[in-house]
Formats: structure tokens, sequence, C-alpha cells
């Protein structure tokens, strides 16, 4: 028999490094949002602002249920969220959120993705700014726009996604998605990282949903885009078309 939505468990991975004043104010956001059986799992890489300590203070003084994953190197957003998503399962998650830790992500969209998910067959539901109904920071320069929408056209014409924002990184999964994908085994990261989770998606021909958000600029600290991530993502969709198997 399946679950009830209510009995549904609802866990939101949050990677951090130095996050310290973004994330208790992303804890209150998503505990006043009300969804039953939601829990929050921070994924800590050392941040040396003591992220991972006020994290441990949350877990047990905070308004919602969330624990802590410590995690001693820094080796990249993809291996902080495959870390963590792999703990959200073994926990028994139903559905899990990634969610980025700087306020970018709009908290209000969750209940919008896990209803889609729970209404229809898609796999996974995209927090999306380039469908009808989204949107970007007007803090963003004309070129981080450009470079943003000129990654999704990119994507899209080497692997035909067909997805509008390819490169998101807010997303809701269902769990038994997570496990066919066998997300254990993905290697990359960055952006490329939000690609291969696509990719497996429809390679194994399921259906990727996307619900309209407006991505917000980081409310504090620096960004983590580096170069390096940047060059990964560059090459990453060749890689995938070529894989065989």
């Amino acid at each position: 028999m399946s679950k009830q939505p209510d009995s549904l468990r609802t866990t939101v991975v949050v990677p951090t490094y130095n996050e310290r004043d973004n994330l208790p104010v992303l804890v209150d956001l998503l505990a006043d949002l009300g969804v039953p059986g939601l829990h929050v799992l921070v994924v800590d890489d050392n941040s040396p602002d003591g992220t991972g300590d006020l994290a441990d203070k949350l877990a047990l003084e905070g308004p919602l249920p969330l624990s802590v994953l410590h995690r001693t190197e820094k080796d990249g957003l993809g291996r902080a969220y495959v870390a963590g998503i792999l703990k959200a399962l073994d926990d028994g998650a139903d559905l899990v959120v990634q969610m980025d830790a700087d306020l970018s992500h709009p908290a209000s969209a969750i209940p919008t993705m896990i209803e889609v998910l729970r209404t229809s067959d898609a796999a996974v539901v995209i927090g999306s700014r380039y469908v009808p109904g989204g949107s970007v920071s007007g803090e963003w320069k004309w070129h981080r726009k450009a470079l943003s929408l000129w990654a999704n056209v990119y994507v899209n014409a080497i692997l035909r996604l067909r997805v509008k924002d390819a490169t998101a990184g807010f997303k809701c999964w269902r769990a038994a998605t997570l496990r066919r994908i066998d997300v254990g085994s993905i290697r990359s990261n960055g952006y490329a990282f939000q690609v291969e989770m696509n990719h497996r998606v429809v390679k194994r021909g399921m259906r990727i949903a996307e619900v309209p958000i407006r991505f917000e600029e980081r409310a504090e600290g620096a960004s983590k885009m580096s170069f390096g991530v940047q060059l990964e993502s560059a090459v990453m969709p060749w890689k995938l078309l070529f894989k065989k198997g």
C-alpha cells in the first residue's frame, strides 16, 4: 500500500561551507512551510566559520527535525550532495529536496514541488528559472544571465534533455528515482553534477517536471563557483554523450 501524503518523509539536503549567517534563516523558512514529515539534513564540509557547530545547535534547539553530516574535506558540491542524498535514503526518506544554503532558492516553492510529485508521473521536479513564470534576481549582471542561458542551450543541444533549466540545483526527487539512477555512482561536481543527474533520468525513460521559481542573489557570503567547476561543466555533456552503457 502506498503511503498517504501526510506520512511521507521529505528530507531537504542542504550542503554548507561558510554559511553560518544564512543557515538559521533557511531553517526558519523551512519550518514556516508547515510541511508534514519535513526533515533537514545539513551536509557541512568542515566550514571554518563554525557553520557545522551552529548546525549541531539547530539540531538540538531548532524549530524542526534536523540532522548534520560532518565531512572532513571540501571536495565539491556534487560530492556533498551524493553523501547527503545517500544518508537521506538510508534514513528512510520518501522524497529528497536538493537546496542551496545561500537563500537563492525559494523555500516557498517546496510544497508545490512535492504536490507535483504526488499528483503526476514525474520522477523529479526542478525549480526552474526559465519556464514561464520563472525569473532571476534583478541583481544579476547581464553577462551572468547570458552565461546561464547559454549553458542551458549548450547542454540541451548536446544531450537533448528537453529541460528548460538543465543546470538548476533546486530539485525534489522521489527516493525511487534516486535509487534507479544509482546516485551513489555519480562522480561529477558543480553544475556538471546537476546535468549528469538529469541525463540519467532521461536515459532511463523517466520524466522531469519543472515549476517556476524566482532565483535570488545569495544573501550573505561569497559564491563557490571556480574556473575548475566551469571547465568540468563544459566538458561533462560530451563525456555523457559518448559514454557507453
